[in-house]
């Protein structure tokens, strides 16, 4: 296909400004509930740790089963996304994500909690892959990395609500009543979604491309670039690409990283080390995931100007990412030492981390729009395997020191050095690949 006939074709299908909103508030309804029942555990912790008597490894592998669920989906979600599209694909999830509440609400002891977890990462596991998936071909780039951050933006708004609402309601409804609670509204965003979201093969304007329609593209199309071809491609060509590789283990541990640690592991850090009571850990919580919220929509007000200006997302992910690695290594020295700053300095830590989140549009950009779907789920596969190897690990460290000896506190510092060590690394793993394209250069592909 031409230049000039990619972007008739591209211009075809954009949505118009209003049509774009609706579809993003439909999304990010969604995600906003994802990230809900993603990081609830962290606040329920205490709760769930008492009633089923979890010990370290349990509490990290019965948080990390949501992310394994979310990880056995990814390669063939990329597949049906490209195929299928984001409306098809987010609905038959959402569905699997609702018998996930609901058995988690029934769960009498920790493995009907872990299967349930694992079916609800199953369920909302296209919730963030299906949008981005649409963005790549309705909105411009531009508009794709500001979409991008917003819709951490809801994320983070969901983790908001994952702490200090739900330590209030926890003594009114109890923790059942709240996951039967979360199962009614993924009904709720499933219907908005069937409402609102424009089909696969629909143009700006909602019309279908039949006919002559069609028949003009395909005429048009070459077939290394028939979006036919890219469909019904494998992974090999993703996984081969050097900008993809160059990420992986950015991806894996300092992503991976900063949701596991976001979602899990800071709230014990902060009962167990600092000395915080689990209020004062979910209202620290709390503060956290306000600073994110703030964080990633300043990332999507900023990063138009800034993809104009060409500071592409490499020279901030190279520029920005070390302060995390600094602000860990103070908060695993501190210990206790700096008990009223331990929420402040977890909250400055992840906003930090949010630089190495510009690498997911990067990678939607780096690829053909049919590929687009299968080089997120891969990239979202790496990511989330890395949170769940990082949340059951750091447990398993933790509870390995302590039969060694180890006082709590202190395996738990050591644990956490293991931890920043494999970041620091992939950093370098990133940062010596520098002379190699980047998903800028690489965003120009058609």
């Amino acid at each position: 296909m031409s230049n000039g006939q990619a972007a008739r074709e591209m211009q075809s299908r954009l949505l118009d400004r209003r049509t774009a909103m609706l579809v993003f508030l439909t999304f990010a309804f969604a995600y906003f509930l994802s990230a809900l029942i993603r990081a609830i555990t962290a606040t329920l912790a205490p709760t769930l740790t008492q009633e089923f008597a979890l010990q370290a490894r349990d509490l990290g592998l019965l948080a990390g089963g949501y992310f394994l669920g979310f990880s056995f989906t990814q390669i063939p979600l990329g597949a049906w996304l490209d195929r299928y599209g984001p409306k098809r694909v987010i609905l038959c999830f959402l569905s699997v994500a609702v018998l996930g509440c609901v058995a988690f609400a029934f769960a009498s002891s920790f493995s009907g909690l872990l299967v349930a977890r694992i079916l609800c990462g199953v369920g909302v596991s296209a919730c963030l892959m299906a949008p981005l998936t649409g963005y790549r071909h309705w909105f411009t780039p531009a508009t794709q990395l500001r979409s991008n951050s917003w819709m951490l933006m809801t994320g983070s708004s969901g983790m908001v609500a994952s702490t200090l609402p739900v330590q209030w309601l926890l003594p009114v409804t109890g923790w059942r009543l709240m996951f039967w609670g979360m199962a009614a509204l993924v009904v709720l965003a499933m219907a908005i979604i069937a409402w609102r979201v424009p089909r696969w093969h629909e143009g700006a304007n909602g019309d279908k491309r039949t006919g002559s329609a069609q028949m003009a593209l395909k005429s048009a199309e070459t077939p290394a670039n028939s979006p036919r071809e890219q469909s019904g491609a494998g992974y090999a060509a993703i996984w081969a690409h050097p900008y993809f590789r160059r990420l992986v283990p950015l991806g894996f541990f300092c992503y991976g990283g900063l949701l596991a640690m976001q979602t899990l592991w800071a709230a014990p850090w902060m009962i167990r080390v600092a000395g915080y009571t689990p209020l004062q850990a979910a209202t620290g919580l709390f503060w956290i995931n306000v600073a994110m919220l703030c964080t990633f929509w300043t990332w999507g007000l900023v990063n138009p100007g800034l993809t104009r200006r060409g500071v592409g997302t490499d020279r901030l992910i190279l520029m920005g990412l070390p302060a995390s690695f600094l602000l860990l290594a103070i908060i695993i020295v501190a210990g206790s030492q700096l008990f009223s700053w331990a929420a402040v300095l977890w909250a400055m830590y992840c906003m930090c981390c949010t630089f190495v989140s510009l690498s997911q549009p990067a990678v939607a950009m780096a690829f053909p729009g049919g590929l687009a779907g299968r080089a997120l789920a891969a990239y979202n596969l790496v990511i989330f395997l890395g949170v769940f190897v990082i949340q059951w690990g750091v447990g398993l460290l933790i509870d390995g020191f302590q039969l060694l000896g180890w006082s709590e506190r202190a395996a738990f510092q050591m644990a956490f050095s293991v931890y920043l060590a494999c970041g620091v690394s992939s950093y370098i793993y990133f940062w010596a690949g520098r002379m190699g394209p980047s998903g800028a250069e690489l965003a120009k592909t058609p």
